[in-house]
């Protein structure tokens, strides 16, 4: 079974998207075969934002805070890319 080293879900209530992309981050991790808890993490970020190893997985940076639903929402293939180990990317 392969594994991130740590994956959170970072949201603010009330933004409508973190269900979405909650769903779509379970169903790559099922389908890359990873199977470690997901901390999920509520206050002050853009939301949702997938952070895998210290990295947003759209921007590959560290993530930005702020109090704000994103529209920017990450990818099925950027999840997948940044949960695939490092030799597979």
């Amino acid at each position: 079974m392969r594994t991130a080293h740590r994956i959170e879900l970072r949201w603010v209530p009330h933004c409508p998207n973190v269900d979405r992309v909650r769903q779509a981050l379970y169903e790559v991790m099922a389908e890359l075969e990873i199977g470690i808890d997901v901390e999920e993490r509520v206050g002050d970020y853009a939301s949702p934002t997938v952070v895998v190893d210290g990295l947003d997985v759209i921007t590959r940076k560290l993530p930005r805070p702020g109090a704000a639903c994103r529209l920017d929402l990450p990818t099925r293939a950027q999840l997948i890319d940044a949960l695939r180990p490092p030799g597979a990317r």
